[in-house]
């Protein structure tokens, strides 16, 4: 008996544990770190915007989520019901202002789902692109057509559903998919950094260029990127925690996660970074032609992971299966974000008195709409993702 009851205290802790990684650990990982990363870093490396980064990381994330746990748990409200409970009537701006700005990130958001739904097919039924080409065009075809548009509505009705069905499903794909997801990150990394050449993006990505840390923008892009990665400050944590019964670890659970979340950033970063030094190093470029290559693989280099992870996956045993799972994890850890936004949007408006059905009728519509000029530009998604990650 004695075991039987701390299993079922484990795998409880264990479900919200990966819930909660859920949330973290989405394309803001996989997606906007190598390219933030990409953007900031130095022509000498990139370990002055991981220096800022990390520095944030204790700084902001982590106190951030310990406070939304808290607030989360003691008020069972929304973002807007949680300040108005916990500190009074006239903070409930800042309440509806965390509301506001994940909302709007979500209209942008469900774009970048869309794409990882689209390469899953395209992985599934497609070929992997042997050359850098082939990678560039599967890219730009997809972006200059109307399927960005398609897309974006599957990730949104998909997110509809998922909130109006109920959480459980997810959660029960997710137990099987992030850590298929984290394992193939991990094979990947390995890959990525047996080619060769590999370990020239590796000593980039860790040499510090100190004379960056005099620009406020790096501190800027690393505060906003660590916010974005762990997803603190997002009233996410609140909402979630409104569902936790315990009053179990939160210090602990909000270490766990960050932390946790921080180490599959910097994973995708090694996985990135090898990747694109070693194709592009055995292409015959220099360190600085493929330090601009890589902060112009799209504008504001929204298709790095995109353009160079499958041409990892073309270069490995299994590559086919292990690109099928990679872009199936990606789609749902991006997904499990889009729902946790999606649910605290509605949240907030059920708890101004709307029915629930309206309410996600009401947020899935003006979200998809709004969503709309980002999955045709892709000048005005990077514009979107820095104005709001700032926000």
């Amino acid at each position: 008996t004695m075991t039987a009851i701390t299993n079922q205290r484990f795998s409880s802790r264990w479900a919200f544990l990966l819930s909660a990684l859920g949330i973290a650990v989405g394309t803001g990982n996989i997606w906007r770190f190598p390219r933030m990363v990409a953007q900031n870093g130095g022509d000498d490396g990139a370990g002055a915007f991981l220096v800022a980064w990390v520095i944030f990381l204790f700084l902001w994330s982590i106190p951030l989520i310990i406070a939304e746990y808290i607030m989360g748990r003691k008020s069972r409200k929304g973002t807007v019901g949680a300040f108005v409970s916990l500190v009074g009537g006239k903070f409930a701006w800042m309440g509806g202002f965390v509301g506001l700005v994940t909302a709007i990130i979500a209209c942008y958001y469900s774009v970048v789902v869309g794409w990882c739904i689209y390469y899953f097919t395209q992985m599934l039924f497609g070929s992997l692109p042997q050359t850098t080409d082939a990678a560039w065009s599967l890219w730009s075809n997809y972006q200059s057509s109307g399927w960005p548009l398609l897309f974006h509505a599957v990730a949104m009705s998909g997110g509809a559903l998922a909130i109006w069905r109920g959480v459980s499903s997810i959660e029960r794909v997710n137990k099987v998919l992030i850590p298929t997801l984290l394992v193939i990150v991990i094979i990947s990394v390995i890959r990525a950094l047996t080619l060769p050449d590999a370990w020239s993006g590796v000593s980039y990505l860790f040499t510090p260029q100190w004379n960056q840390l005099r620009n406020p923008k790096l501190w800027l892009e690393a505060l906003t990127q660590n916010a974005w990665d762990t997803g603190a400050g997002w009233g996410l944590f609140l909402t979630y925690a409104i569902y936790i019964r315990r009053r179990y670890g939160v210090v602990k659970n909000a270490f766990i996660t960050a932390i946790g979340n921080n180490a599959v950033s910097l994973l995708a970063a090694l996985m990135v970074f090898g990747t694109v030094f070693s194709i592009l190093g055995m292409e015959g470029k220099t360190q600085s032609e493929i330090l601009v290559i890589m902060k112009e693989s799209g504008p504001a280099a929204t298709g790095l992971t995109f353009i160079w992870m499958p041409q990892l996956f073309a270069k490995m045993t299994l590559g086919k299966p292990i690109a099928i799972l990679f872009f199936l994890g990606l789609s749902f850890a991006g997904f499990s974000s889009l729902i946790s936004m999606l649910e605290l949007t509605s949240r907030n408006l059920i708890d101004f008195g709307l029915k629930r059905s309206t309410a996600i009728g009401c947020v899935v519509g003006v979200s998809y709409l709004l969503g709309i000029p980002s999955a045709r530009n892709l000048d005005l998604l990077g514009n979107q993702d820095f104005v709001w990650g700032v926000a």
